[in-house]
């Protein structure tokens, strides 16, 4: 695919990306985000045949690029357990705490509880990065750099589940941390560091011997 084609392309995936976190998959329709885009339908049923498909791709984009970094990390020998757990939560926090369009739509649509061909698709391409994660963790297990009785379901749920609540839920969050959550310049100055902080604290002390 050229670069044209690829840049138009990915101009879609954007435009959509924020109509879709706006209006929900429901509420939004392929010829509005055809309007919002500056294509016509006809373009943007042949880059990507459906709505579904469209809401899918933009998913996949954003998943499967930091599924690669992942299988680097986990692949990477030179390095031990821990040590890819903290990488780990570093490129976590920088890429994943962030008030974006993809992660209100991803909130938005994993809230749904949707039990569907969609809902499904997305839960399996989820499921790829945390495969990821269980390998580090059972890793550790073996080598016995971690402890051998630690729950590795518990510990991914751990660190998604922080995550998750604090940005779900912006009133609560902002109140007990003390400052506005929703404000670019806290998350990078305050929130991304406190959470990369506290991971970090809480599964050394559980994960290590």
């Amino acid at each position: 695919m050229d670069k044209d084609k690829i840049d138009k392309r990915d101009h879609i995936l954007d435009v959509a990306e924020r109509v879709f976190s706006e209006k929900g998959f429901d509420g939004a329709s392929t010829r509005l985000i055809s309007g919002e885009a500056g294509v016509n339908m006809a373009m943007l049923n042949y880059y990507f045949g459906s709505k579904e498909g469209l809401f899918l791709e933009i998913f996949e984009r954003k998943i499967s690029s930091f599924q690669n970094i992942l299988q680097n990390l986990g692949n990477d020998d030179s390095i031990g357990a821990w040590e890819k757990m903290e990488q780990y939560i570093e490129m976590y926090g920088e890429k994943i705490v962030n008030n974006n369009c993809f992660q209100k739509l991803l909130y938005q649509e994993m809230g749904m509880n949707r039990s569907n061909d969609l809902s499904n698709k997305l839960r399996d391409m989820l499921l790829k990065n945390v495969t990821e994660l269980n390998k580090i963790l059972n890793e550790g297990i073996a080598k016995g750099e971690f402890k051998k009785d630690i729950d590795v379901a518990m510990v991914i749920a751990t660190l998604y589940g922080t995550k998750n609540y604090i940005i779900n839920t912006p009133m609560m969050s902002s109140a007990l941390l003390h400052y506005d959550i929703l404000d670019d310049k806290m998350i990078e100055t305050k929130l991304k560091p406190q959470i990369k902080s506290f991971m970090k604290n809480l599964l050394k002390a559980y994960l290590l011997n």
